[in-house]
């Protein structure tokens, strides 16, 4: 990466900026690390300007959430003709909107939880499921705006009515899957592990996720079935390649011991890269230092994805 200039990409203006600015600081660092030019570019509406003057040989997308993971920014890149990093526009639209990737999923055989998307003022009105149920944003992550409505409760959350809601107005209302949470980052069209996710939360919300102390995490938990860990990291690489992704990603499981089922939740395109994060944990576990991570993904870097 020696003179390589590198643009790195974070921040943005979705819900999920301030994390996307701590990966986007970890990923500069690790470029800085390896010999590159680094520029860190803070991203707003002006972003083709900005591009066409710092003329970076690599844009290194850390942006999370709306806007940076959802095709529009990779368009952006595809039009300047730059190479940058992780899926391509199709991958990213695909998968940032959850229920056309269930779509896929389901098409190709695997298992996704049943459920509707429907409007959230509908979704506030009566319930949609027998609880227990979810309800999450169609086209957001870092668990904004979830909801578990459990057994025996009257009424669909009235956070959904909230005007200060901004998580788009479509949410996904599924079948809520009991049972352990799992995850498999994919690396190219390699498995790395399979991590649980352990947490004292209802759920592995914002804060379990990104709070010191949130969670804990489990890479290949020696109680887990050897059979659902295979079958964690072979559909982890099939949703990767069902939807065309590129570079890394990370893939959600709910498994349900009592039944058997892996489940699959979503896939995440542009998953967290800090040194602590689940996509460069697990490289780390298999012998990759975050560092290394990082130079695979530039060295990865192509246009178009």
């Amino acid at each position: 990466m020696k003179g390589v200039r590198v643009g790195v990409l974070m921040g943005g203006w979705s819900a999920e900026r301030p994390v996307s600015l701590v990966s986007g600081k970890a990923c500069a660092d690790a470029a800085r690390a390896l010999g590159a030019d680094v520029v860190e570019i803070d991203v707003d509406r002006d972003i083709a300007h900005v591009l066409k003057q710092v003329s970076p040989d690599i844009a290194l997308n850390a942006l999370h959430g709306p806007w940076g993971e959802d095709g529009r920014i990779q368009s952006v890149l595809e039009i300047a003709d730059i190479p940058y990093t992780h899926s391509g526009v199709l991958a990213s639209a695909l998968a940032m909107d959850k229920q056309k990737a269930k779509a896929v999923f389901q098409a190709a055989g695997l298992d996704v939880p049943e459920g509707r998307l429907m409007s959230r003022q509908e979704a506030a009105q009566n319930h949609a499921l027998a609880p227990p149920y979810v309800v999450k944003p169609n086209a957001d992550g870092s668990s904004f705006g979830v909801f578990i409505v459990r057994k025996g409760e009257n009424r669909p959350p009235e956070k959904l009515l909230d005007p200060d809601w901004r998580c788009g107005d479509d949410v996904l209302v599924e079948e809520f899957i009991p049972g352990r949470e799992l995850t498999v980052a994919v690396m190219g069209e390699r498995a790395l592990a399979v991590t649980e996710i352990r947490t004292g939360h209802e759920f592995y919300d914002y804060d379990a996720k990104y709070a010191a102390g949130g969670s804990v995490h489990h890479v290949n938990p020696s109680d887990l079935p050897a059979d659902i860990h295979a079958r964690a990291m072979a559909d982890a690489v099939r949703a990767h390649q069902l939807l065309g992704c590129r570079g890394v990603t990370r893939t959600d499981f709910r498994f349900d011991p009592a039944t058997k089922r892996l489940v699959v939740l979503e896939i995440n395109t542009q998953p967290g890269m800090t040194p602590t994060s689940l996509a460069p944990e697990q490289a780390a576990h298999v012998g990759m230092s975050f560092n290394q991570l990082v130079g695979w993904m530039l060295e990865d870097a192509s246009c178009p994805r």
